[in-house]
């Protein structure tokens, strides 16, 4: 009974239970450490291959680093559990120094195991590596100038047409060993997705193509530039009608001349600013007392600089013709020639004894003209103080024959001296 009385006081005793937990706490917690302390092995799949010194092979020797055999590998660890066992592949880096290299030739090199920084590696080892080299090959570096091309991907609203694309630069230099850079032929961009009504620029990649086409690797290679600026720039279309300006002379009007121009439009491109303000084209200015009755001569295209002739063609043709008009030719006399503004003091004599006109006019009119109707007079408004003989222009005037005019141009001798 007292035995059994010491027993329940001692259950019941807090200090004893205190006791207990105590002791229970520390026996935990020496088996954790033993467990944290223990040696552990793990393998670790996918750690990831770095190159170490590049930078140095490629500033002080001109060379870099190709053809890695792999990217990654796989090492068994060993050390404290709760060192080791915390960690990933992820955590891992298979280091492999190339900056001591000095040759251009197939290499195999071994590589260290880093361990993440900020842990107690003192206690940890690598047991196993597979594979235990890397192999890879070192090249001289050499670069590459090539042409960027490409192409529009979107559409050009009606109205508008587009210029060949342009890039900037025009140029990419591309850097790496002889044997990458060989088959690559050019940078080709494409841009663009959408419907466009003004020109259209944009900041983008390219791949590297060879000359048929095929898309190149890009592993092992550096380049001057990462994107290049391509730009599509749209111009105005618009059709422009060509004409003539005229100088409607000699009975000639709108009503009785029939005038074909062939081409009789060409279309051009250009800045909207420029093209809204151009609505004709004038091949020249055509005076219609020049020719008789009919007219053909070719004329050259010419529009503002800064256009571009879509249509290709530099050269129309303009023909004319006067109908219902006639022409008789009429020999004027001296008595209906003269001379006006001279110059006081100066006197000039006409010294033509006639004058062969030729004038056209409907037929009712030039039935009814006669010689001693058409007066032809000089005009020595220019010839100020000068003496001797000259052969000054005249017109020819029809009084009463308002319809009726001169074809051709017309000079008379006359001689001028001083009073």
């Amino acid at each position: 009974m007292k035995k059994t009385s010491v027993m329940r006081k001692l259950y019941n005793s807090r200090i004893f239970w205190m006791i207990i937990a105590v002791l229970a706490s520390l026996s935990l917690w020496i088996y954790v450490i033993g467990q944290e302390t223990q040696e552990y092995k793990q393998t670790f799949r996918g750690v990831k291959v770095e190159l170490v010194g590049e930078d140095i092979l490629l500033n002080s020797r001109n060379m870099v680093v190709t053809d890695l055999s792999t990217s990654t590998v796989t090492v068994e660890v060993s050390g404290p559990r709760r060192v080791v066992g915390s960690w990933s592949a992820d955590d891992l880096t298979a280091q492999v120094d190339v900056s001591k290299l000095t040759q251009s030739a197939f290499t195999s090199l071994q590589y260290s195991i880093k361990f993440p920084d900020g842990k107690d590696t003192s206690g940890v080892r690598t047991t196993s590596k597979t594979p235990e080299t890397v192999n890879f090959m070192v090249s001289a570096q050499t670069k590459k100038v090539i042409p960027v091309a490409g192409s529009f991907e979107g559409r050009v609203a009606d109205g508008f047409t587009a210029e060949a694309p342009e890039f900037e630069p025009s140029t990419i230099t591309v850097f790496g060993p002889e044997s990458y850079l060989k088959g690559i032929s050019r940078a080709w961009v494409e841009f663009g997705s959408a419907e466009i009504n003004s020109t259209y620029s944009v900041d983008i990649g390219y791949m590297l193509q060879d000359e048929n086409g095929e898309e190149c690797s890009t592993t092992g290679l550096s380049f001057s530039d990462d994107t290049v600026r391509a730009t599509l720039r749209l111009l105005a279309v618009k059709e422009i009608p060509l004409d003539v300006d005229r100088i409607y002379a000699a009975g000639a009007s709108s009503a009785n001349t029939m005038i074909s121009i062939e081409p009789s439009s060409i279309t051009l491109a250009g800045d909207t600013s420029i093209l809204s303000g151009i609505n004709r084209i004038s091949l020249a200015t055509i005076d219609f007392s020049d020719f008789e009755s009919t007219f053909r001569e070719e004329y050259k295209i010419i529009y503002s600089d800064g256009l571009k002739n879509l249509s290709g063609i530099t050269e129309a043709t303009v023909s004319i013709e006067v109908v219902g008009l006639e022409t008789r030719s009429f020999a004027v006399p001296k008595s209906n020639m003269s001379c006006i503004n001279q110059t006081d003091g100066y006197s000039p004599e006409i010294l033509s004894d006639s004058l062969i006109v030729k004038m056209r006019g409907p037929k009712e009119q030039i039935e009814q003209l006669r010689s001693e109707n058409i007066h032809v007079v000089a005009d020595l408004k220019d010839f100020n103080t000068s003496v001797g003989q000259y052969m000054p222009s005249v017109r020819i005037m029809a009084d009463g024959f308002p319809e009726v005019g001169e074809i051709g141009d017309y000079t008379i001798s006359i001689v001028i001296r001083k009073d």
